[in-house]
C-alpha cells in the first residue's frame, strides 16, 4: 500500500459527498510530512482545498500553504495561456479574448480538448519533475473517465504533428502504473459503492490509468464483541434498564438505542464493503478511514485524516 506514495501523479475522484477533497488533501498534507515537495490541484474552481489547511483561496500560481505543500486551482484559460508561451512561443499578455473564443469553439465540436489542457498541466508538472508528487482533487466520478481518456481521444482524432507529439508523452505519463494512478473515494452506502464498483469497469475499459487504491471514508466502528453484544442484549431489558437509571441518576434509554443503531448501521454497512470488496480487482488495496464526527473541516480534521491514511498506508 505504501508503493501509492511512489507515484508522481494521484488523481482522487468519488461521487459527490463522499469525501473526496478531504481525502486528497490528507493524501498531499500526509506526503508532505514524509519529506515529499507536493501540490495539490483543485480542478473545479468552485471548490475549497484551501479551506482543509485554514489557507487564503489558491488560484492558478501554486502557492506554498504549508512547508513542502504547495496549492494552485485549475483555470483553463490560464492553461491555455501557459500553454501557448511554453510549447508554441507564443508570448500572450494579459485575457487571451478572440483566442480563448476560438477555442471554445473547438473544444465544443471536439470532445477531449478542454480536458487536454487541464490533463497536460498536470503531467507537464511531472515531466518537469518539478515536485516529488501531484495530487489531484479530481471532478466527481461521472466525470473523471472523459478527462482521463482525453489524450487517447485526441490521438485517435489527431495522427501527425505538434499536438500529437504532445498527447503521446502526457500518454506515456498517464499509462505507466508507476507514475499515475487513481484514487476511488466511497462510503460504505449502496449509491457510492454501486458507483465505485462502475467506475472500477469504465476505468478498466475506456482509460490507460491504473486503479491504484479505494478509500472507504466514514467507517463506523465496531462498537461490541460477541460477549460484550450479549451482555448489551442482557442490558437492553426492562428491569435491567430500570436499575441503570437508577444508577446513572436519569434515563439511559436514548444511549442504548442510539448504541443499537450504531450497530445496526455499522453491520448494514459492513455488507456494500463485502460487496465492494468482491467487485473490485483483488489487486487494489481498500483503505478504510473512521467516521469522523465533526461539523466543519479545517487543519486539524485534515491531519487527523492524514494521520488515519498514513496508519492504513503502512506508516
Amino acid at each position: 500500500m505504501s508503493d501509492l506514495l511512489g507515484l508522481k501523479l494521484v488523481f482522487v475522484t468519488g461521487k459527490g459527498g463522499v469525501g473526496k477533497t478531504t481525502v486528497a488533501s490528507a493524501l498531499a498534507l500526509f506526503a508532505s510530512t514524509r519529506g515529499k515537495r507536493v501540490l495539490i490541484c483543485e480542478v473545479d474552481a468552485k471548490g475549497d482545498v484551501a479551506g482543509f489547511y485554514e489557507a487564503p483561496p489558491t488560484g492558478f500560481n501554486e502557492r506554498e500553504i504549508l512547508p513542502g505543500l504547495f496549492a494552485m486551482t485549475m483555470d483553463t484559460e490560464a492553461s491555455l495561456r501557459e500553454y501557448l508561451k511554453l510549447h508554441l512561443r507564443i508570448p500572450v499578455v494579459g485575457r487571451i479574448g478572440p483566442l480563448a473564443k476560438a477555442f471554445d469553439f473547438v473544444a465544443t465540436a471536439a470532445p477531449g480538448v478542454r480536458e487536454i489542457l487541464t490533463v497536460g498541466k498536470l503531467c507537464y508538472e511531472v515531466r518537469e519533475r518539478t515536485y516529488d508528487l501531484v495530487v489531484v482533487d479530481a471532478p466527481a466520478a461521472g466525470h473523471i473517465v472523459g478527462q482521463l481518456a482525453a489524450p487517447q481521444a485526441i490521438n485517435d482524432l489527431v495522427k501527425v504533428g505538434l499536438i500529437r507529439g504532445q498527447t503521446d508523452w502526457m500518454l506515456e505519463i498517464l499509462s505507466d502504473p508507476g507514475q499515475t494512478g487513481l484514487v476511488a473515494v466511497c462510503t460504505p452506502e449502496e449509491m457510492p459503492v454501486n458507483e465505485t464498483i462502475e467506475l472500477a469497469v469504465r476505468v478498466r475499459e475506456e482509460t490507460t490509468v491504473q486503479l491504484s487504491a479505494v478509500v472507504v471514508n466514514r467507517v463506523l466502528p465496531e462498537l461490541f464483541g460477541r460477549q460484550e453484544e450479549q451482555v448489551f442484549d442482557a442490558l437492553s431489558g426492562t428491569v435491567p434498564e430500570e436499575r441503570l437509571d437508577q444508577l446513572a441518576g436519569g434515563d439511559v434509554g436514548p444511549l442504548l438505542d442510539a448504541a443499537r443503531l450504531a450497530v445496526t448501521m455499522r453491520r448494514t454497512r459492513s455488507t456494500h464493503l463485502d460487496r465492494l470488496r468482491a467487485s473490485i480487482d483483488e489487486s487494489v488495496p481498500m483503505l478504510y478511514l473512521p467516521y469522523l464526527f465533526t461539523r466543519s473541516h479545517g487543519l486539524r480534521t485534515t491531519r487527523q485524516v492524514a494521520a488515519s491514511l498514513g496508519e492504513e498506508l503502512g506508516f
